[in-house]
């Protein structure tokens, strides 16, 4: 088995862009994810959730640079209604204006942080996640190169920070609990990294990120049987 957090930069961005190239946005949500629940969904669970969720989309912005690719996430501000303080990915509502999730995520992802779209090269789509506040999001993940000058826009976001994918990609930051939504426990995935916990949501999308890069190492690594 390939140990993801040892593959250079060159061979991860590879592997992201061929998984992703023929990956189509969602055009509802009714396949969504719970939130940062893995393992099999119990039907129940759904019941839990909003009947009529809103569309929306984020930005996984996965920076390209020398020393490694880096995830950019941002600390919401700790003024907002809803999420107030948590780590998340930039993006929103889509609205009616935007042509699509990818629209959306690159015109929020420009008003909240300011990291402007020509520095972005888009990749594809994730799957689709539910959250309990009545979203349903489209992930959006596209490379970023370097030189790029942030500005906060301080009324949605406090702080942003990078975290190094390889990090991401290492089993051993993965933290494994239950979690009870209405009367159903779930299991659902934590990923720490230095004063920060990714929970919810953006743990769920960076742990399907960390799928699909499973998946598209192991799809190259030969079957040993076929060696011998």
């Amino acid at each position: 088995m390939t140990d993801l957090a040892t593959l250079d930069r060159h061979v991860l961005r590879r592997l992201i862009e061929e998984r992703l190239r023929d990956s189509r946005p969602p055009i509802d949500g009714v396949d969504a994810l719970p939130a940062g629940v893995t393992g099999e969904i119990d039907p129940v669970l759904r019941m839990h959730f909003p009947r009529s969720p809103a569309a929306s989309a984020v930005l996984v912005p996965i920076v390209d640079r020398p020393t490694g690719l880096t995830v950019l996430m941002t600390q919401r501000s700790s003024q907002l209604r809803t999420h107030a303080g948590q780590i998340s990915f930039p993006g929103g509502r889509v609205e009616p204006v935007d042509s699509g999730p990818l629209d959306t995520a690159l015109r929020e992802t420009e008003e909240e942080i300011g990291l402007m779209r020509e520095h972005v090269t888009f990749a594809g789509y994730l799957k689709p996640h539910l959250v309990l506040t009545g979203f349903w999001i489209t992930p959006v993940v596209g490379f970023v190169q370097p030189g790029f000058e942030l500005k906060l826009d301080a009324r949605e976001v406090e702080s942003t920070f990078e975290i190094p994918l390889n990090h991401i990609l290492d089993l051993t930051n993965h933290r494994s609990r239950e979690r009870v939504i209405g009367t159903t426990a779930v299991q659902v995935y934590d990923i720490p990294f230095e004063a920060h916990n990714i929970w919810g949501a953006s743990a769920g999308i960076l742990m399907e990120l960390y799928r699909l890069v499973t998946e598209a190492a192991a799809a190259e690594t030969p079957d040993p049987m076929s060696l011998t």
